[in-house]
Formats: C-alpha cells, sequence, structure tokens
C-alpha cells in the first residue's frame, strides 16, 4: 500500500477514495496525535474546520468534525472559507489543529482532507506517517460531558479579512480588477477585501453552487479572465484555485503574469523596502530559469526545493525568509501566513501596481520567461520514475543536448496519478520536441 499522504494531504475521489469513513476515522487519529493528552485530560483541545463549495464537502466535512468530537476535541465550524483561512484561524484561535476539505484546483468529483498543528503550520512528513498508522486502533471513547462540542464559527471569516488588510495596508483607490473566484472558497471573502481596500471590483467565476468549482474558471482556466479584463478595460485581474491557496494574475493587454512573475515583482518590491530577509527567494524545482536569472540581475538570491509549497515552507523557516512559492501561483509570505495564500497574493500584488505607479506589465517584465512545455503522462507506474535506468539515461542525453541552454524535469505528481515531465529550451520548437520525446519513452517504459 502507497503512502496515505501526498505533497498536500489526502486526495481522491470523493465517496469513492475519499469516503466519510476514511474522513471519521482520520479526524480521530488526528485528534490522538495532535491533542495529545489534552483531549482526555482536563483541557479540552480545539479545531478549526473549513471546506470548500464542493458538494462532497458538505458529508466530508461533517464526518470530520463528527471524528474530532467524538475524540473529545471542540470545533470550530467556520464554513466556506480558503485553505490560508483555515491556518490563519487556527493560529490565531490557539487551537491544537486545523482540518481544511478541498481538493484544491482539481475537478468537482474530488476532494480532500489538509490539517494543520497548533499555529497553522502544515504537518511534517512524519507527523502525518504517525497519523497513519494510529487509524484503526483501540482507543477509550469520552461519554457524557467529555464529547466535543460543534459549534458555528461565522466571525471567522470577518477575523481573516481584517488580517488581510493588515498585512497589506496600502489602499487600491483608483484600480479597476477582474476577480475570477473559480466558484471556489474566496468567492466572497477575495472580492470584499479587495473592495476595502479601494479597489472596483468585477467578479467571474463567483457563483458556487456545489458543482461548478473550477468549471471552466480560475487559475486553471485563465482564458475567460483574460477576455473580460480587456473587455471590461481593467487595469488586471487576478485568479485564484478551487480553495484559493494559489493566485495567478493578468495584465490589461490580458497577458499572463504566472508565478514566477509574482514572485520576482514581490522579491524586488519587498527588496526595496528592505522586508526581504537575506534577500534571498525560496522556489521550486519548477521555477522557470528565467526567474533566477532575472533576480541574479537584482542581487536578490534563489533558493530551490522539491515540489509542493510545504517543502518551500520548510525552507523558508529552516532559514528565516520572508518570501517563497511556486511557479503555480502558491506564494508564501511568511511574515503574515503560514501557507500559500492567493488573496494576500493577489492583495500584495495590486498594491505594488499602485504604490510604483507601474502598470503589471511592466513590471512583470523584470524576467523573461524561457520556453516551457510541460507533459502529463498518464497511465504508467509513476512511482518506478527514478529507478527506471534507461529513463534516467534519456533524461541525461537530452540534458547534454540542451548544453546549459535548458533544463529537463522528471517526477511524479504528489497529487495525481501522473508523471510530469518539464522541459526548458532557448526556443518553444526544441522544448516541445525534448518533452514529447521524453514523454514518449515514459510512456514505454512505465506502461502499466
Amino acid at each position: 500500500m502507497g503512502r496515505l499522504f501526498g505533497t498536500d494531504g489526502v486526495r481522491g475521489l470523493a465517496n469513492k477514495d475519499i469516503t466519510a469513513e476514511l474522513a471519521l476515522d482520520l479526524s480521530v487519529a488526528v485528534a490522538h496525535e495532535l491533542g495529545g493528552q489534552s483531549v482526555f485530560g482536563g483541557q479540552r483541545a480545539t479545531a478549526v474546520v473549513g471546506r470548500d463549495p464542493r458538494a462532497s464537502g458538505e458529508f466530508l466535512s461533517a464526518a470530520v468534525m463528527a471524528g474530532l468530537a467524538s475524540a473529545g476535541v471542540d470545533v470550530l465550524d467556520a464554513g466556506v472559507l480558503p485553505t490560508p483561512a483555515i491556518a490563519y484561524l487556527t493560529g490565531r484561535m490557539n487551537a491544537e489543529m486545523g482540518a481544511m476539505l478541498s481538493a484544491s484546483h482539481n475537478a468537482m468529483p474530488d476532494n480532500g482532507l489538509k490539517f494543520f498543528a497548533r499555529g497553522g503550520h502544515k504537518l511534517a512528513d512524519e507527523i502525518e506517517d504517525r497519523i497513519s498508522e494510529r487509524l484503526g486502533e483501540g482507543w477509550e471513547r469520552p461519554t457524557g460531558a467529555a464529547v466535543g462540542r460543534i459549534r458555528p464559527f461565522p466571525a471567522g471569516a470577518e477575523f481573516y479579512m481584517e488580517h488581510l488588510l493588515k498585512a497589506v495596508p496600502g489602499r487600491l483607490d483608483g484600480l479597476r480588477i477582474v476577480v475570477d473566484a473559480a466558484h471556489g472558497a474566496a468567492s466572497v471573502v477575495g472580492p470584499e477585501v479587495l473592495r476595502r481596500a479601494g479597489a472596483t471590483v468585477d467578479v467571474i467565476g463567483g457563483d458556487p453552487d456545489g458543482l461548478n468549482i473550477n468549471d471552466g474558471a480560475g487559475s486553471t482556466h485563465l482564458d475567460l479572465l483574460q477576455e473580460a479584463v480587456r473587455l471590461r478595460g481593467a487595469d488586471m485581474g487576478v485568479a485564484f484555485d478551487g480553495d484559493a491557496d494559489r493566485c495567478l494574475a493578468v495584465d490589461a493587454l490580458g497577458e499572463q503574469v504566472d508565478g514566477d512573475q509574482i514572485m520576482a515583482i514581490l522579491a524586488v518590491s519587498l527588496r526595496e523596502r528592505g522586508w526581504l530577509r537575506q534577500d534571498t527567494l525560496v522556489a521550486t524545482v519548477m521555477s522557470n530559469l528565467g526567474l533566477i536569472q532575472a533576480l541574479r540581475r537584482e542581487g536578490i538570491s534563489v533558493v530551490q526545493t522539491a515540489v509542493g509549497d510545504r517543502y518551500v515552507l520548510e525552507e523558508m523557516r529552516a532559514r528565516d525568509l520572508s518570501l517563497g512559492g511556486e511557479q503555480s501561483g502558491h506564494v508564501i509570505m511568511l511574515d503574515h501566513g503560514t501557507t500559500g495564500d492567493g488573496v494576500l497574493t493577489a492583495l500584495a500584488l495590486a498594491e505594488r501596481v499602485v504604490s510604483s505607479g507601474r502598470p503589471l506589465h511592466d513590471l512583470a517584465a523584470v524576467m523573461t520567461r524561457l520556453p516551457q512545455v510541460l507533459t502529463n503522462v498518464k497511465g504508467v507506474d509513476k512511482d518506478r520514475v527514478g529507478s527506471d535506468e534507461a529513463l534516467q539515461a534519456e533524461v541525461a542525453a537530452i540534458e547534454a543536448e540542451l548544453a546549459g541552454a535548458g533544463r529537463v524535469l522528471l517526477r511524479k505528481s504528489g497529487t495525481e496519478p501522473v508523471v510530469r515531465v518539464m522541459v526548458e529550451a532557448d526556443s518553444q520548437q526544441r522544448a516541445q520536441g525534448y518533452a514529447d520525446r521524453l514523454a514518449g519513452v515514459v510512456k514505454e517504459r512505465l506502461a502499466l
């Protein structure tokens, strides 16, 4: 049996892979691991629970709260809020743990469970492994007044929005923004925060019905946002994913501004203000070489980690750094949050546009992206990607042919049953050719 937790919690097809039974049992194990003796002792443990608008989140969050309460944990039900809001509220409420029901950018039929430790921090691998080992263990169930209580927590949304506005106090008056909320968890709080900061906000993808999350909208489908920004004459647009822990942007010309460009803009901004600790950004191995080259010219160092914002966060905490993130739009501003926060990113990016007096298109030109092709290869044994000698030899051969004018990255996905092939080169044609060539070898060597 493979590892239960992936790079971002436990994720799969709701009511098949992610069942109510699993949600309940896993929540009990989390309560026992993170609540410690307070679950059964004199001091009651507390958990903050939230979800995105997926229909399956209704019964899965009920199962999570039932599991926690049955283990003696008091639950604050925050309802539909972004993942970073639940992380923040876990810390603000001094809760022993937090839980978020979301499959992020995945399609509606999927769902997932993410857990946070005290302070709103994602769980380390070893803690996740201990939780997995505790599934199904025998335990003494509390009874009577010792069982946990479940209470609505409507104030959570207001606490979160107040936090964001304090984190980025600059005004956005005069700025017109289009927000694509992906029919997701930030459909209310995302536009509202930007309006409170002074921006004029138009919203698309802001009508969640439980079934339409990420459906042709949000950070994985930027075409509607690009069109809306151009047609409405907006200064910029921002797009969240389903749980709003990531943000991508569109400039006034309708051109995409990806996570690497956003990080470059924010890194330069923070460095100018003396807020970029050690003049260093943390990114993953998926970030474009253009980001590294651009920041080197600006006197900013880049440290790279494995893919996953949890690994970015671990490196930031270990080195006491203030900014990091991923090309996909997960941006962590560690002075203000413990995880990627799409709404915070949108607010900070918009504030930079206003305070600099420069359009987003101009700011994004700080870096030039090398042509990059990312191919997802399905129907293969992703766990053999690092051990197949012929496949690794092909990677080495392509890297030799690139001769420093690009790079190759081959890895298994931590959230989906695919192998990801990424190639950067000095032309789109070369990048596509090498990606197709390597994907063919992956299919041949790792076929199920």
